[in-house]
């Protein structure tokens, strides 16, 4: 898909303006994220709302420049939704179409940034995460969190094997995406294992926080299991559960069951 300078500059108009009509819904919504303003931290929420409006017949017919990411026999944009590492120094939700990198929540992390940015993919510094040491190394300063190995579920551990803990001492465990559950099964839980055993154990009393909670989804088979976590990673990939689409599923459906925040 060829884009002249110009017509880029008219996309990032219209996508900012279209965004305007985003942050009218979700602004209330979302008013704070860790004690930050919105759009700070927003991210996936502005970029999912984006998607849906760029999804809209209406958008088109108001913004008529949005046509030139469409051909004329189609409908609605081939556009993807990537989540990864911005170089290595943030988390962030973009689009891709063709070779384009279109972010849309630019300004999440910096509000005085531009709204919208648009470049070549090869130039966006945007990549895919493919490890859990990657992971760890962005959310570490990114979130301000201290990173532990997950031993409070270790059922979970060969999916979601950290445990980040807030300055707040709020814990959760990551990381609950569908792009680092790949990264889980693609390495038969190899990454997992190696995170867990590069990462210290959980201090006691976030141990016994999450035992208190815990205690209260004891009918819950994957969340009352005991045990060491790396053992759950070697005892998954014996069974080849990194190519069992179902149990995926019932790992993610245990872990839903959690607090977001403990």
């Amino acid at each position: 898909m060829n884009i002249s300078k110009e017509q880029q500059g008219a996309l990032c108009s219209a996508l900012a303006q279209l965004r305007l009509k985003a942050d009218l819904t979700l602004a209330p919504k979302y008013p704070h994220f860790a004690g930050k303003p919105y759009p700070l931290g927003r991210c996936k929420e502005i970029r999912d709302e984006m998607y849906s409006l760029l999804m809209q017949h209406q958008s088109y017919t108001e913004f008529p420049i949005l046509n030139i990411l469409k051909t004329a026999q189609q409908q609605r944009p081939e556009l993807q939704k990537v989540w990864g590492s911005l170089r290595d120094e943030f988390f962030q939700n973009a689009m891709v179409i063709d070779q384009w990198y279109i972010d849309v929540a630019n300004d999440t992390v910096d509000a005085n940034k531009p709204r919208v940015e648009i470049v070549p993919f090869a130039q966006s510094g945007f990549s895919q995460i493919t490890s859990f040491k990657q992971f760890a190394h962005i959310a570490r300063p990114y979130w301000q969190v201290e990173l532990y190995r997950n031993e409070v579920c270790p059922a979970l551990a060969p999916f979601l094997p950290i445990i980040c803990v807030g300055k707040n001492q709020t814990s959760w465990l990551a990381a609950a995406n569908d792009e680092m559950l790949k990264v889980a099964m693609h390495s038969e839980f190899k990454s997992a294992q190696e995170i867990i055993e590069l990462l210290p154990s959980p201090p006691a009393h976030i141990t016994n926080k999450w035992q208190t909670v815990l205690d209260k989804y004891a009918h819950i088979g994957l969340l009352k299991q005991t045990g060491s976590a790396r053992d759950f990673c070697q005892k998954y990939r014996i069974e080849q559960r990194h190519l069992d689409s179902a149990f995926r599923d019932e790992i993610v459906i245990a872990y839903t069951h959690l607090p977001k925040g403990i």
